[in-house]
């Protein structure tokens, strides 16, 4: 496998994860009974560019099919950091009805509807067309299609080009990432922003975050080395922020390197310096993630079979791909954990993969009162702990598996 940026051949394992199902290929009933495909979630560092990565084991047409499951507007918190980022965009960069806004990977509208309540026009490009429909529904044009050079150069010559082109969560999910980032150029305007939003490689390896690798997630990025892979492709980051979202992730602001009407921030050279100084520009501060993983397993398994054996009830809350890694890698069936609770009406009645514990609504929780609450998208916990602090009433308490055992 050579590294989809710089071509060098991976050799350096960051993590093995052994064989999981892809994290959103629920399952229905009938499937349960039949034979699942596993495929192998082993995590490489390339030596060179110090990009972490995975090979394409499943198609991306696969992953992102009309039968997917995930809809960014069932998370009261996502939707609110949405709000705050289009009010926030138009704030510093002027954007009105002359303005054209385009978001890849745009989901269900989740972001894009306060755009369009500020009267600005604006244009989804979304592969998976369950979701898409949905937005389309909202009243937001959506294009239902992969990003890349050739959708770029299509939109390009209709005029369609974008005085803001975002992405939120997508580009650490591209198996063709030079591809992606020269698609972004082509589209942008001569004096266009450019923002994405990705979990910080930093957070993931210093919190032990190793349920953030599935397969929808070909590379896990460094602000250092997405700031080079920009540059390769004649855009310039001129800022970059620090979000908390996700367990922790960057925004960062990119411009034609032509374009000489924004200034370079003080905070490019400033995490620039705090990835080197953490270690991120050598391989040494890659090596030691299989054992950190390894930790979290043993602390989540061994917890869960004594309150087994002490007969204690436990369930889980977030049917999260983050949670199909964990309990995958885990070893986790529905036999230490009864069912998982999810608001997603999409889920509901499905199995997850691998593990196959039911998904259920919020009803089940209520009615069978367990004594613990696993909270699988760990990032939503202060979200999900106020939605369900009723189970106080019963003595129920909450699990927070990453970084670290942890009750609440």
């Amino acid at each position: 496998m050579q590294c989809r940026f710089c071509k060098t051949e991976l050799t350096n394992v960051f993590i093995d994860l052994i064989n999981a199902p892809a994290s959103n290929s629920f399952l229905t009933e009938e499937q349960l009974n039949e034979p699942e495909v596993f495929y192998p979630l082993k995590v490489y560092t390339c030596s060179v560019c110090f990009l972490v990565q995975i090979d394409e084991y499943k198609k991306s047409d696969a992953i992102f099919n009309n039968e997917y499951v995930y809809f960014s507007s069932f998370s009261k918190s996502w939707l609110e950091h949405s709000r705050k980022y289009a009010g926030r965009m138009v704030e510093r960069f002027g954007y009105d009805r002359q303005s054209r806004i385009i978001e890849i990977a745009s989901n269900d509208g989740y972001l894009l509807q306060y755009f369009r309540q500020m009267n600005i026009p604006v244009l989804g490009i979304e592969p998976t067309a369950n979701t898409a429909q949905v937005a389309v529904d909202k009243g937001i044009d959506t294009l239902v299609d992969f990003f890349g050079v050739r959708l770029a150069r299509e939109l390009a010559e209709r005029g369609m080009k974008a005085d803001l082109l975002l992405g939120n969560n997508v580009l650490a999910h591209v198996p063709d990432i030079v591809d992606f980032v020269s698609g972004m150029k082509i589209l942008l305007k001569e004096t266009g922003v450019v923002t994405m939003e990705f979990p910080h490689l930093l957070q993931l390896v210093q919190n032990h975050q190793f349920d953030t690798i599935y397969h929808e997630h070909f590379s896990y990025l460094s602000f250092t080395t997405v700031r080079k892979i920009f540059a390769a492709r004649g855009l310039q980051v001129f800022d970059v922020e620090e979000l908390p979202t996700h367990g922790g992730s960057l925004r960062v602001y990119a411009k034609h390197d032509d374009d000489d009407t924004k200034e370079i921030s003080p905070a490019v050279a400033v995490l620039l310096e705090k990835e080197a100084s953490a270690g991120m520009t050598g391989l040494a501060y890659y090596e030691d993630f299989q054992r950190k993983a390894l930790t979290v397993k043993l602390e989540i398994t061994d917890f869960l079979i004594r309150q087994k054996m002490t007969g204690k009830k436990v369930a889980a809350y977030g049917a999260a791909a983050k949670g199909n890694t964990l309990l995958n890698y885990c070893g986790i069936k529905n036999d230490l954990i009864d069912y998982v609770v999810d608001a997603n009406p999409h889920k509901q009645g499905k199995w997850l993969p691998g593990s196959h514990i039911p998904v259920v609504d919020e009803s089940v929780l209520k009615n069978g009162r367990p004594d613990y609450v696993l909270i699988l998208p760990w990032n939503l916990k202060d979200e999900i702990g106020a939605q369900l602090s009723y189970i106080r009433e019963w003595g129920g308490r909450f699990v927070i598996p990453i970084p670290a055992l942890q009750f609440i």
